[in-house]
């Protein structure tokens, strides 16, 4: 018994903190309290993310692919930067990425470069060319999926895009990142870099800062592949706080993958030949996923009301239906009528301190009634699609409770007292909104500027 009463207040203090992390809103919080208990959900959200199988799912499907594209990809990067007479600066870079591997990790690169060398991409033909191409966008395109998961984003770039967008990364990216590598270098040995180096403590301090140059090429490359990847905006901020921490882990997992590699002898003795390729899928897969918990790191930074949302979109009941789509009405005709931009989705999501995939239902639904058109150049902001006087209320609420699907329910053979109940319910809905419009739901300027005051 004193055991069971033992295993029960740990289940209540569990509990306890379970929603105290999850249900607490760190907006009425201070500061000094709100970032470390957001920074304690957020890793909750990881936990859970990985718990659920998809973010591996996502690493080791990258795997495959990269084992596929390595060798095309290399073969783009070096045909380029030998037209500009950087192709030996391949090597470093390979050489970096394998480090953690140690003596196998320079074999491996050797072995590709090798490859890549005795590769010629002049006497492959159109079709060896184009399926070249293919490969290295196919590696790009499957990132994209698993970043437009994470990010909740359920449309891919479109086929032109996907040539334009990867292919100029791809061709430039490596001239670009040689180019500050050289950049770089040229500085830190120009004759006044050393000498200033020469006087102290500015020499201390350069030296701290050379040290400090991977890191910093490390969280940069991250931060822009955050930033690129995803089909949606990524803001800059959340981005580099993602690719800090991906950088971290980058280093933190390196050394012990590194130090666990020096001490694998044993390995070499049950695998023998098949340990270095075992160790190098190993280090793959532990690379695409730190980039992509760096990822959900930056996901969560931007949009933290998804910390507590599970799966790709929101199955919502029927009454948070209609309470979404009221709010989400009274939200856009309310900017409608004062004259103001009109709202995208993630605007009224934000506004509303809800996850903006809860939204996707109730809008779909409302356009599909009439009530709610999307303007813009990409179709983002939503509008009214009539005059806030001929949207009813009755309307909206119908739009959002009627189903496709229901077909089945109206055949549906019952009691009569309960189909006049609910005929009486219905009658009685519409005797309570009596007419009542968008309009009518709107905040006058004069109440909105003294609930301002108030607050």
């Amino acid at each position: 018994m004193a055991r069971l009463g033992l295993v029960e207040r740990l289940d209540l203090r569990r509990r306890w903190l379970l929603e105290r992390v999850n249900d607490t809103d760190l907006s009425q919080l201070p500061a000094w309290q709100a970032l470390p208990l957001g920074m304690l959900r957020g890793l909750f959200a990881l936990v859970r993310e990985a718990a659920e199988g998809q973010l591996t799912l996502r690493a080791m499907s990258l795997v495959y692919t990269t084992l596929l594209s390595m060798v095309p990809l290399l073969a783009l990067s070096f045909s380029v930067l030998k037209a500009f007479g950087a192709h030996n600066a391949v090597e470093p870079f390979l050489l970096g990425v394998l480090e953690p591997l140690g003596e196998q990790g320079v074999e491996i690169a050797h072995n590709v470069l090798d490859f890549v060398d005795n590769m010629r991409v002049g006497v492959l033909g159109f079709v060896g060319l184009l399926f070249l191409v293919y490969t290295v966008i196919a590696l790009v395109q499957k990132i994209e999926l698993a970043f437009n998961t994470i990010w909740r984003v359920e449309n891919s770039r479109s086929l032109a895009q996907r040539f334009s967008n990867y292919l100029s990364v791809i061709l430039i990216g490596p001239v670009l990142v040689v180019s500050a590598l050289g950049l770089t270098a040229t500085v830190m040995s120009s004759a006044a870099m050393q000498a200033i180096a020469g006087v102290e403590p500015f020499g201390m301090l350069i030296t701290e800062i050379s040290r400090l140059v991977p890191y910093i090429l490390i969280i940069a490359a991250f931060a822009f592949i955050y930033v690129f990847v995803p089909n949606t905006r990524v803001k800059i901020l959340p981005a580099l706080i993602g690719a800090v921490v991906a950088g971290v882990l980058w280093q933190s997992v390196g050394w012990v993958f590194a130090n666990m590699v020096a001490g694998s002898t044993r390995y070499a003795a049950i695998y023998s030949s098949f340990a270095i390729m075992i160790m190098l899928l190993i280090w793959i897969y532990l690379a695409w996923l730190i980039l992509l918990i760096g990822a959900n790191v930056t996901f969560f930074v931007q949009h933290p009301e998804y910390m507590n949302v599970r799966g790709l979109r929101l199955n919502l009941a029927g009454a948070a239906r209609e309470r979404m789509g009221l709010h989400l009405m009274q939200q856009v005709g309310q900017r409608f009528h004062d004259g103001r931009p009109a709202p995208t989705m993630d605007e009224v999501a934000a506004s509303l301190a809800i996850p903006g995939n809860a939204l996707v239902e109730v809008t779909r639904r409302l356009e599909d009634a009439g009530l709610l058109l999307r303007a813009g150049s990409e179709a983002s902001h939503l509008v009214p699609a009539r005059d806030l006087d001929a949207i009813r209320v009755d309307a909206i609420l119908a739009a959002l409770r009627e189903d496709s699907d229901d077909h089945a329910i109206r055949r549906l053979r019952g009691s009569q007292s309960v189909e006049t109940t609910l005929q009486e319910v219905e009658h009685a809905r519409e005797m309570c909104l009596n007419g009542r419009t968008l309009r009518d739901l709107l905040v006058p300027p004069d109440a909105a500027n003294a609930a301002a005051e108030t607050a």
